[in-house]
């Protein structure tokens, strides 16, 4: 069913875009203040280096649940001249009309604050039923150089999109390990304690690597179908859990999880680090042109199946949601060569999708013409370009 809805040709042009037409920054980053008005159409902001560019995109990357696209703390988004805490504020269109959303640091508490339609909300997650968000940016580029943690956190935000559950299973699983960790660090061999603790790393780690393997599956699928010059990925969540649920049923692997983990308690006591579970897993990615793997790729052609696994993404929301995410594009053009570019806003295009995307040079992003919306940056000051 799914392959057959990616393959459709309709489904770009039935699937609602989610669009921020309406957006104000207080206090953040660069920013004392900031405004912009506009319409569903893609975003382009030219500017100098410095001139607050990424802290727009990243401003919106908030109206989605997590800590951004940079993944910064809460106070270290506060413009620093400023006592005040940040804030933002943006209308959002989507399938249920426009959406008010408003969020910033709440300087009572170590938490972010988030109204929706002016009402407050507990926690970030009420946001994914609203706000779907989906980011490319410069630090990403060495993604499949870097340890699999990084890769691990990109493939759970791309699940977040589909399943807002999945950053609770995370979120558990990782203070059950950090707990685990403590009371053997100490010393502490509270058996009852440890093994309530290993039921919930079980039971959650097994969740989450299941997610995280189907969820593999199915962007694999939709990578599959994509087409010009980006290539086709072949994607896997890897790791020994992941074999588990290979070779049965998940409730075998939560047994031998937390068989594992009970079996290796000296073990995890002297290296302070735990020996099994997902934590451990990896998101792997291959050229399947080359059958090389990405890591083995040139700097380009790496560049190059990260803008097609999240191009692919998009065409699975598209498909599955009927939602077209924002996507936030920060300084692509410069690193594409100008067939790259092209075929780049033509899936744009084809997506349906609104793009925030940014660069130096207005010429760079010839092509969007009328399909998109242009704005200057200059000194953490926005301004409409003719």
């Amino acid at each position: 069913m799914r392959e057959a809805a990616l393959a459709a040709n309709d489904t770009f042009g039935t699937a609602v875009r989610l669009a921020v037409t309406r957006l104000r920054l207080s206090n953040f980053r660069s920013y004392t203040t900031a405004a912009f008005d506009g319409d569903e159409r893609p975003v382009v902001l030219t500017g100098p280096n410095g001139a607050g560019k990424t802290n727009m995109l990243e401003a919106v990357s908030y109206l989605a649940p997590g800590r951004g696209l940079r993944q910064a703390r809460l106070n270290d988004v506060d413009r620093r001249d400023s006592a005040a805490s940040w804030a933002v504020a943006a209308t959002v269109s989507g399938p249920g009309g426009n959406i008010e959303i408003g969020t910033g640091r709440d300087p009572a508490t170590p938490r972010r604050a988030v109204r929706i339609n002016g009402a407050p909300v507990a926690g970030q997650s009420g946001l994914a039923d609203y706000v779907s968000v989906v980011w490319l940016t410069p630090q990403m580029d060495r993604l499949f150089l870097d340890g699999a943690s990084a890769r691990r956190r990109f493939l759970d935000r791309l699940i977040f999109g589909f399943d807002a559950e999945h950053s609770v299973r995370v979120s558990a699983y990782e203070h059950a390990m950090r707990e685990r960790a403590r009371l053997l660090k100490r010393g502490r061999r509270d058996d009852t304690w440890l093994a309530a603790l290993e039921e919930t790393m079980a039971g959650r780690g097994i969740a989450i690597a299941a997610a995280r393997r189907e969820f593999a599956g199915r962007l694999a699928r939709a990578c599959a179908e994509g087409s010009g010059p980006f290539p086709r990925a072949g994607i896997a969540a890897t790791g020994h859990v992941e074999d588990w649920l290979g070779e049965g049923p998940a409730l075998a692997a939560e047994d031998r999880m937390r068989q594992r983990l009970a079996e290796c308690r000296d073990e995890d006591a002297d290296s302070g680090r735990t020996t099994v579970g997902p934590h451990r897993s990896d998101f792997a990615v291959r050229h399947l042109e080359k059958d090389m793997p990405a890591e083995q790729c040139s700097t380009g052609e790496q560049k190059a199946l990260l803008i097609a696994v999240v191009l692919a993404d998009v065409r699975l929301q598209a498909a599955e949601r009927n939602v077209a995410p924002v996507l936030l594009l920060d300084e692509i053009a410069a690193h594409l060569d100008s067939g790259k570019r092209r075929a780049l806003f033509e899936e744009v295009r084809t997506l349906g999708v609104q793009a925030w995307l940014t660069g130096t040079d207005r010429l760079l992003f010839e092509g969007l013409d009328s399909d998109a919306q242009f704005f200057t940056v200059s000194d953490a000051t926005l301004h409409r370009a003719a």
